[in-house]
């Protein structure tokens, strides 16, 4: 008890943020993006990018719309892979993997994965209805400021931290542990150069990487379309390809 109550009382940052709840932190979350009405009012986006890796680039298109779909399109050499949800199944085309350019359905991992990245309002908003539970966790220094950290439990069990800068309440990190191959890998994903869309500020700069290694992959947004005519017919799983037979030899000539 005594070295709880020193823990409170002799390090002000965790006394300051306990100022601030959940509900608090989250609604000053949602103004500072532009406010419920005007993120709700958005029913498709569509995101024109470059994905970065050390030298090489690729330019990218990510498009998503209400309820719950989204599709992913990286173009190289030529080829385009695609990752796709369609609110109840997903499928990806890799050429770079494999010889076969046919869809193939998403693997558990991935589909747990591209189920959240769907979700065009983000888990924070709605957080209850959608079955999600949040934690307010004190406050860390993240990227050199001050930060909110949030505990975001997601309905399918996962754990993702969220770090909301402590002056804008705009988000600043994510981190989570996922499992890749039957590995657990930490990674983290940093926001950063919010420019005002529709009324609606969004991050243009996204870096991703492992927790404490060097390299990151980068993706620079250059052209954010809102409101825009996408069909569902777009994140739906395309049909295989059907090799065409060889033509059977004529016997009779023999």
């Amino acid at each position: 008890m005594l070295r709880q109550a020193c823990l409170t009382l002799c390090v002000p940052g965790v006394l300051a943020a306990q100022t601030l709840g959940v509900d608090q932190i989250l609604a000053k979350h949602y103004e500072a993006r532009g406010g419920l009405a005007k993120m709700q009012a958005v029913k498709s986006m569509r995101v024109t990018a470059k994905m970065s890796g050390g030298p090489a680039e690729f330019p990218m298109v990510i498009e998503q719309k209400r309820p719950a779909y989204l599709r992913v399109e990286i173009n190289f050499q030529g080829m385009s892979m695609i990752q796709a949800y369609d609110g109840k199944a997903g499928w990806s085309i890799n050429p770079f993997a494999s010889a076969k350019k046919d869809p193939e359905p998403m693997t558990p991992e991935e589909l747990r994965q591209v189920e959240q990245q769907a979700d065009l309002d983000g888990p924070l908003v709605n957080w209850k209805e959608k079955g999600h539970k949040v934690e307010a966790m004190g406050r860390e220094s993240v990227e050199g400021g001050d930060a909110f950290k949030l505990k975001l439990t997601l309905k399918n069990g996962d754990i993702v931290y969220v770090f909301l800068d402590t002056d804008n309440f705009l988000e600043i990190k994510h981190a989570a542990k996922r499992k890749i191959r039957d590995t657990e890998v930490e990674g983290e994903s940093v926001y950063g150069d919010y420019k005002e869309v529709g009324g609606l500020m969004i991050a243009h700069s996204i870096e991703a990487g492992a927790k404490g290694m060097p390299q990151r992959q980068k993706i620079t947004i250059q052209k954010i379309e809102l409101n825009v005519p996408l069909d569902d017919a777009r994140f739906a799983m395309p049909p295989k390809k059907t090799e065409t037979p060889a033509p059977k030899k004529d016997e009779s000539k023999k």
